[in-house]
């Protein structure tokens, strides 16, 4: 009777939904595992769990006076972090057949996400075979029972949801000790509850998690920075796009692609949400690229209108570019103001402001979001179509593993027509309340460093090749307050790594991840961390490793999950949409990376399989090449190629700005680090400069390009 008054009441006051299925009959021996959120997790677990059963009890919880006259009611065992013998009674009720129900965190999150679990919840589940059934509670921690801290929001009565994920078991792991033992069991633990994680997440579009966010945290939240203006806030952003897909959707039709040529900007994060709003798809634009580049993803993408500002254009001497893209209708931001009506201005006062979920154009998160493109540093752009849902999907992933606050600051200097910088340096702070300042450059290396230490930055994204120049140039306290500083998109050098953790204190955390894949794959965490690892595979990330002939180690990532790409574009076949597979089946993608995963499930990315070079019968990754030029000159950038000469077939050649490098050099560098001599490369030449891409990364077409014309 008790239970379904409180079940009544939780639905009435918190509208409680609760996702999947308990299982039905209960197993023989039940473990039921929690997120803790607030002080009113037990009391939901209580109204919906059907099954009578054992409560496990914190010692800190039971010697409050409140709790210790309530707890009495109910069956309970009494345990205490720092008393390992106190699992004994947890091991007896599950023996005895009796449900347990227990928070592996141990207390009440104080970050907003997860915190550290306990191995004696793997510990028990895996002594006793028990089933482990996973529940996430979701929306308790905005209630005033949690224990997060101002300015994290609150509400009286907020939606709360409970997700059950199917039932599992806790596998014996392959190891002797009982210490590896509970470690391992530990990590699946820990597994299920992020798998939970992102199992709860809401589907939506970009542009209705844009409004809840605003509904969250508060319309005059300020979120957005950028170089031109301060203190931009939700209820700009919501009105500036609601204005900008009102004009766009005078253009084309639903689901065209509409071209996007802005820097890092308050007014292109607006644009990318307005398209979104008025349920077309977004074509970033990568202005750093030539314009043969800029025609082929035009082209790939079928873009027939193009919004971009003159301002930029100019600023940027653009212009030119655009005379090469005949046939395509360029909007100006300058003007499209000017084209708001009275009607149009009525509508967004009195209508879209206060109901802009409703005002926005019906679309489905399965539906097409934005289309990137790749770097185009191995070969010709390819489009990538990315959905809502892949989006918002690869968002939670990151939340599952990484604490984001939202008293957390974002530096974002990576481009937003890079995959990185739109979703993990836009997207994840605008939607977890974080403020974000948009900076158009990462090439600004004396500037980014003072811009964080007089922003509070806390969190910055870069690639190693920035990040070095950064740390060579910066203060030792310009970063004083930085909480992440993540690294992505190219190997992360030990030389990087270490000047970081030397000159700052900060440990660089190095991830993986491809533009398909939305784009984080894996990440190493404050929870899991292997230098030298691109971290564990975020969950509902399938990854496998294809053997490749020719390859002894490691083999082709193969990847599938609910971040992955609708498919590409290409532009030998304008806006016809190919949808991923590989040799393992449909909804697979081939990264064409070269990869190990250890027994602890990091993931190791040794090379790409177009950087291999074919020497006197073996396989050799380009990267070692560079890794010995790396070693023999450490401060000069050097990149390898492979060249096809006649009578000898391929070779490798080495660019690199130190003009007193020699292969003796590199000789003794492969000796010292006791790898092949094949990877020596055969030929030398010096560059002032090496070529690179907008991301940082080496240009290599240009630079197989110029190894083909040596003589």
């Amino acid at each position: 009777m008790l239970r379904r008054l409180l079940r009544l009441i939780l639905r009435l006051l918190y509208r409680v939904e609760v996702r999947g299925e308990w299982p039905r009959p209960a197993p023989e021996r039940l473990l039921v595992i929690a997120n803790h959120q607030s002080l009113l997790d037990a009391v939901l677990l209580f109204a919906f769990l059907p099954w009578e059963v054992v409560w496990v009890v914190h010692a800190d919880i039971w010697r409050q006076r409140r709790f210790r006259i309530l707890v009495r009611w109910f069956p309970h065992v009494i345990v205490e972090a720092l008393r390992p013998a106190a699992v004994r009674g947890i091991l007896r009720e599950l023996e005895a057949g009796r449900p347990v129900v227990l928070f592996p965190e141990g207390r009440v999150t104080v970050t907003g996400g997860l915190m550290k679990t306990y191995e004696s919840a793997a510990f028990v589940a895996l002594a006793t075979g028990a089933t482990v059934v996973t529940v996430f509670i979701d929306g308790a921690i905005y209630t005033p029972f949690s224990r997060m801290k101002a300015p994290f929001p609150r509400r009286l009565f907020p939606r709360i949801r409970l997700t059950v994920v199917e039932p599992r078991m806790i596998a014996r792991p392959p190891v002797t000790s009982r210490k590896a033992q509970r470690q391992a069991a530990a990590r699946q633990l820990r597994a299920l509850l992020e798998e939970a994680c992102l199992a709860s997440r809401p589907r939506a579009t970009l542009f209705e998690a844009l409004a809840d966010a605003a509904a969250l945290y508060g319309r005059r939240t300020q979120v957005l920075d950028d170089a031109q203006q301060e203190g931009q806030t939700y209820a700009w952003l919501l009105k500036a796009s609601l204005a900008l897909s009102r004009l766009i959707r005078r253009i084309g039709r639903e689901g065209e692609a509409v071209g996007v040529l802005m820097p890092n900007a308050a007014p292109t994060a607006a644009l990318i949400f307005g398209v979104a709003a008025a349920r077309r798809v977004a074509a970033v634009l990568n202005f750093t690229v030539g314009p043969e580049g800029l025609q082929s993803a035009v082209a790939a993408a079928a873009v027939r209108t193009l919004v971009t500002s003159r301002a930029f254009l100019e600023r940027a001497r653009l212009a030119g570019k655009l005379s090469s893209l005949p046939g395509i209708r360029i909007l100006y931001l300058e003007d499209l103001r000017a084209e708001l009506r009275l009607w149009d201005k009525l509508w967004l006062a009195g209508w879209a402001r206060w109901f802009p979920k409703r005002a926005a154009a019906r679309a489905k998160p399965s539906e097409p979001a934005v289309i990137l493109f790749t770097s185009g540093s191995e070969a010709r752009p390819k489009g990538v179509v990315l959905s809502h849902d892949a989006l918002l999907a690869n968002l939670a992933q990151v939340r599952a593993v990484v604490e984001i606050s939202n008293r957390y600051r974002f530096l974002t200097v990576l481009p937003l027509f890079h995959s990185f910088g739109l979703t993990c340096g836009l997207l994840v702070p605008l939607l977890n309340g974080c403020r974000t300042v948009l900076y158009p450059s990462p090439l600004h290396y004396r500037t980014i460093p003072e811009l964080a230490y007089g922003r509070d930055a806390s969190v910055l994204l870069g690639t190693p090749t920035f990040l070095a120049r950064y740390g060579a140039l910066a203060h030792p306290y310009d970063f004083y307050n930085m909480r992440y500083v993540i690294a992505g998109a190219e190997r992360l050098p030990e030389d990087v790594r270490r000047l970081w953790l030397d000159k700052f204190g900060i440990r660089i955390l190095e991830g993986y991840g491809a533009t398909e894949c939305a784009p984080v794959v894996a990440v190493n965490t404050p929870f899991a961390y292997k230098p030298g690892s691109v971290g564990r595979p975020l969950p509902g990330m399938e990854c496998r490793i294809v053997p490749v002939p020719g390859i002894a180690r490691g083999g082709e990532l193969h990847v599938c999950g609910p971040n992955l790409m609708l498919g590409h574009l290409r532009p030998e076949r304008p806006g016809r949409l190919e949808p991923p597979a590989s040799s393992l089946g449909s909804g697979w993608y081939a990264t064409g990376d070269v990869a190990e995963m250890d027994q602890d499930g990091f993931l190791y990315i040794t090379g790409r399989l177009r950087r291999f070079v074919k020497v006197a019968g073996e396989m050799v990754p380009l990267e070692l090449a560079e890794r010995l030029a790396a070693e023999a000159s450490p401060r000069a950038p050097s990149a390898a190629v492979a060249r096809t000469e006649a009578g000898r077939g391929e070779s490798i050649v080495l660019f690199t700005a130190d003009p007193g490098l020699r292969r003796e050099a590199l000789f003794e560098a492969a000796r010292r680090l006791g790898v092949t001599e094949l990877a020596v490369a055969r030929r030398i030449e010096y560059l002032a400069e090496i070529p690179r891409l907008a991301t940082g990364k080496f240009d290599y077409v240009r630079l197989k390009g110029l190894a083909e014309q040596l003589r």
